[in-house]
C-alpha cells in the first residue's frame, strides 16, 4: 500500500513538472483572428539579463529578417532570462484553423523550433454539441470613439460655417473692401516710389552727377505721380498749365500755387543754359519732401 501511493505521488510531481515546462498559449483557448501569446517555458539563467524584443514593425523599417509564417501573423518575440524562470513569448494572431507550426526562431542567440499551436474555428460543428448547431459568431462590438473625435468634427463643423458666414460677406461687401484694398496698397507704393526717388536724387546731388540730369529726371518723376495720383494727363504741363488745372487748396498747402511755383522754378533751372547752384536743387528736392509728408497727412485724415 505504501509503495502504490509513494507511485502515484511521484507520477503527480512528474506530470506537474512537465506541465510547467510545456509551451501552452494564453488564451487557452485561441480562434481563428483571436490576438494570442505562446509562452515558451526555458530553464532559469545564472543571473538576470535584459529582456531582448524582437518588433515586426522595426524589422520593416530597418529592412532585416523578422520570422514570417503564411498563416501566421508574428508581431513581438521576446526573451526572458530570470534567475527564477526563463521564458520565451511570441504574440501572434493565426488566419486558418487547426494544428499550425512557427517557423524557426532566432533570437538571442538560441534558437527555437518544432513549436506548434492550435487554432479552433468558430464555425465548424461540435459533434458533442446535442443540438448539432454551429456556433455563431457574436455581434458586431459597439463603436469605440477615438480620442479627440468630438473635437475633430465640431472643428470641421465650425470651420465650414466660417467658410459660409465669409462667402456671404465676400458677396455683400468683401469686394468693395477689396478693392479699397487695393487702391490705398497702390497709392501707397505710389508715395513710396517718389520717396525713393527723392532719396536717389538727393544722393546722385552729393556725388557730383550732373545737374541738368538730375533736374529732369525730378521734374519727369513727379509729373508722372501727379498724372497717376489724380487722373490727369500732367506730362505735358507746363507751370501756368498747374496754376490753371490745380485750383484746390488743403488745409496746408494751396496746391495751385504750390505746383505752379515748383515747375516754374525747375523748368527756368533745366532750359537756363548757365551753371546750376546745387542750393537750388536741393531746395527743390526739400519742397517735394513737404509736399509728400502734407498729401500723407491728407491720406489719413480721409
Amino acid at each position: 500500500m505504501r509503495n502504490r501511493f509513494l507511485f502515484y505521488f511521484l507520477f503527480l510531481v512528474s506530470y506537474s513538472l512537465f506541465a510547467q515546462n510545456s509551451p501552452y498559449l494564453v488564451p487557452r483557448q485561441i480562434y481563428v483572428g483571436d490576438p494570442a501569446t505562446l509562452v515558451v517555458p526555458l530553464p532559469s539563467a545564472a543571473q538576470n539579463l535584459p529582456d531582448v524584443v524582437l518588433l515586426k514593425k522595426d524589422y520593416l523599417t530597418n529592412k532585416g529578417i523578422f520570422p514570417s509564417h503564411k498563416d501566421i501573423d508574428i508581431y513581438k518575440i521576446t526573451l526572458e532570462r530570470r534567475t527564477t524562470g526563463s521564458g520565451l513569448l511570441i504574440e501572434f494572431s493565426a488566419f486558418v484553423p487547426g494544428e499550425i507550426e512557427l517557423p524557426l526562431i532566432e533570437i538571442g542567440g538560441e534558437f527555437f523550433t518544432g513549436l506548434t499551436v492550435k487554432v479552433n474555428s468558430l464555425l465548424e460543428i461540435e459533434s458533442a454539441n446535442p443540438a448539432g448547431k454551429a456556433r455563431l459568431l457574436s455581434g458586431a462590438a459597439s463603436v469605440l470613439a477615438m480620442p479627440g473625435t468630438a473635437l475633430m468634427l465640431y472643428g470641421s463643423l465650425a470651420a465650414i460655417v466660417i467658410v459660409i458666414l465669409l462667402a456671404i460677406w465676400f458677396i455683400f461687401k468683401g469686394r468693395a473692401v477689396l478693392k479699397e484694398l487695393r487702391e490705398k496698397w497702390k497709392r501707397y507704393r505710389l508715395y513710396a516710389s517718389l520717396y525713393n526717388t527723392e532719396k536717389r536724387l538727393s544722393k546722385a546731388l552729393t556725388k557730383g552727377v550732373d545737374k541738368r540730369i538730375i533736374l529732369d529726371k525730378l521734374s519727369f518723376e513727379f509729373r508722372e505721380f501727379l498724372s497717376i495720383l489724380t487722373g490727369k494727363n500732367c506730362r505735358s504741363m507746363t507751370a501756368r498749365d498747374f496754376m490753371r488745372e490745380f485750383n484746390t487748396e488743403s488745409y496746408e498747402l494751396n496746391e495751385s500755387a504750390f505746383l505752379g511755383e515748383f515747375f516754374g522754378r525747375c523748368d527756368k533751372l533745366r532750359f537756363s543754359g548757365t551753371d546750376i547752384d546745387p542750393n537750388n536743387i536741393e531746395k527743390l528736392l526739400d519742397d517735394l519732401r513737404k509736399f509728400l509728408e502734407i498729401k500723407k497727412k491728407e491720406e489719413k485724415a480721409k
